[in-house]
């Protein structure tokens, strides 16, 4: 492969770094779907997950290696820390994948060697070459991280880079793990990169950054300028703490301020040609599944994709977007597929005319899957004269997203008012079958729920996050409500939708708290926190 493959190449990590976004844990269909909608967006590289960390990271890879990447669709590729351990798990979960990478790492700062590692700079640079061509004997795409590499220093790193790709690394990826450069320090250090390592022309050069000072897309655009050919990004720019570099940001970056960047390809200002191969209508219709299936909420100001990003209130701006929408607006919302929700099914509809619908937007399920989604269909036209595009979709994410089902939710009924104390009566069925039926007071329906619904099970938790959203509009909209649950530190998430917001968040808790059942016992490894003992081959 090429240095640079004339154009820049977006590498999608929301399955693995953006699902270590506390709460946003993911089952396997989730993950596949999520995939799915990747492809359809048209990124070039997927990053699955870690297979080492379990067993259902494991087997999430080698369905979506399956399932999604195809001949001709995007990379899937796993990661894996400087391990053969680690490296055996990638290669065995990517294998059915005809196109396949395995991305190793090890920590190449200071402080990371000191503290996390205790290792000296000899040994990762023995470890480094080891563990390439280990992995390149497995498959014949593998890129190379230098972890916290923005805090590296700047010589050891070059040798580092070259040693990897003398190795057989075909892409080298610089992070900012911290979030800790500016846009000039971190645009310096690739080119200083690509000025200092003999053999860089062998391999791409990526970039992974982190938002912790709300830089990392800017940092990404300087890095691109200096040579940078793949971003690491994630959708809705989830991720650990502050989260990754939005990819919708970037992608519409280079594509709005394209006869800007343009030159830095070697193109006159005015080349039509994209910068990516994102397909940049699918990007609205992405941000809601992953918001959705993970129950993290984009925030109304968000750029490209939140509620507000192209809503005018001010008279002025008004007046100037009637009058041409090039006034106040740089982007058509038609070019990211934000449009009028389609009035196209009701009460009447049959399944074909459902099943059609939702292949239109994207979902292929099966005839057991399609059957629920009918049956839920066929409900909310019992309540709701119109159903719109993003009813389905609330319909279908809130499906695919339902967890194991250890308790299932049978009966809620609330009683409040100005001259009431809010009552709830809640029943629930366990595993085996067994209903049981609380009646509780609290300081609101919703807060009633959640208390009968407590005492009805054993689950010692903490509800953390409590949030409610409209899908569409109108006094006869689904609400869509979205639950965190908290136990010894780790974050649980459920989500539901209905017209009636109260039964919502029943459903939602119940989800979280099947979620919370599910994970007992499962110990998953944090692939940037947790170290391995040892580095060397098994004797044979």
């Amino acid at each position: 492969m090429a240095k640079d493959p004339g154009r820049v190449l977006i590498f999608d990590t929301t399955l693995r770094d953006g699902e270590q976004s506390p709460g946003a844990s993911l089952n396997l269909e989730e993950k596949l779907a999520i995939a799915q909608q990747l492809a359809r967006l048209g990124v070039d590289i997927i990053e699955a997950g870690f297979p080492f960390a379990s067993q259902g990271d494991f087997a999430a890879v080698q369905r979506i290696a399956e399932q999604v990447g195809g001949e001709d669709g995007p990379i899937i590729c796993g990661l894996s820390r400087a391990s053969e351990s680690d490296i055996n798990a990638c290669a065995k979960a990517l294998m059915p994948a005809p196109k396949k990478r395995i991305h190793t790492f090890i920590a190449t700062s200071d402080i990371h060697l000191e503290h996390k590692l205790k290792k000296s700079r000899s040994e990762v640079l023995k470890i480094v070459p080891e563990m390439v061509q280990y992995a390149r004997s497995l498959v014949d795409d593998v890129e190379f991280s230098c972890e916290d590499a923005a805090r590296s220093d700047y010589n050891f790193l070059y040798e580092v880079i070259e040693a990897a790709i003398a190795a057989g690394a075909s892409t080298i990826n610089i992070p900012d793990t911290v979030g800790y450069t500016t846009p000039a320090e971190f645009g310096d250090l690739i080119y200083k990169i690509n000025e200092n390592v003999p053999n860089i022309d062998e391999a791409i050069l990526s970039v992974h950054g982190h938002n912790d000072l709300g830089l990392a897309v800017a940092n990404f655009l300087e890095a691109v300028k200096n040579g940078a050919r793949q971003l690491e990004c994630t959708i809705n720019g989830i991720g650990e703490r502050a989260g990754n570099a939005a990819l919708e940001e970037l992608v519409m970056s280079l594509h709005v301020r394209r006869s800007y960047f343009n030159p830095y390809f070697g193109r006159v200002a005015d080349s039509p040609t994209p910068l990516t191969a994102i397909r940049t209508e699918e990007i609205t219709k992405t941000s809601r599944l992953v918001s959705n299936l993970t129950g993290m909420v984009v925030q109304p100001n968000k750029a490209i994709v939140g509620a507000n990003a192209f809503a005018h209130e001010s008279g002025i701006h008004q007046d100037g977007v009637l009058k041409n929408r090039l006034t106040y607006e740089i982007v058509d919302a038609q070019t990211v597929g934000l449009s009028d929700n389609r009035i196209s099914l009701g009460k009447l509809s049959g399944r074909s005319a459902v099943r059609a619908r939702l292949e239109e937007l994207g979902y292929d399920l099966s005839r057991e899957d399609l059957n629920d989604a009918f049956a839920r269909f066929k409900d909310l036209a019992d309540r709701k004269r119109e159903i719109t595009d993003r009813d389905l979709e609330a319909i279908v994410s809130e499906q695919v997203q339902l967890p194991e089902a250890f308790f299932q939710l049978h009966l809620v009924q609330v009683s409040c008012g100005t001259a009431l104390k809010p009552t709830a009566t809640v029943t629930i069925s366990d595993k085996e079958g067994r209903e049981k039926t609380s009646v509780s007071l609290g300081t609101g329906p919703v807060d009633a729920v959640v208390r009968a619904l407590n005492s009805l099970t054993d689950e010692r938790n903490e509800l953390v996050e409590f949030s409610v959203k409209s899908v569409t509009e109108g006094i006869d909209a689904l609400g869509e409500v979205t639950i965190r649950l908290r136990r010894d530190g780790v974050l649980f998430s459920g989500h539901s939708a209905d017209t009636d917001i109260v039964v919502a968040a029943a459903q939602a808790y119940i989800n979280a708290l099947n979620r919370l059942v599910s994970s007992k016992g499962r110990r998953s490894i944090h692939p940037q926190k947790d170290t391995v003992k040892s580095t060397s081959r098994p004797s044979l």
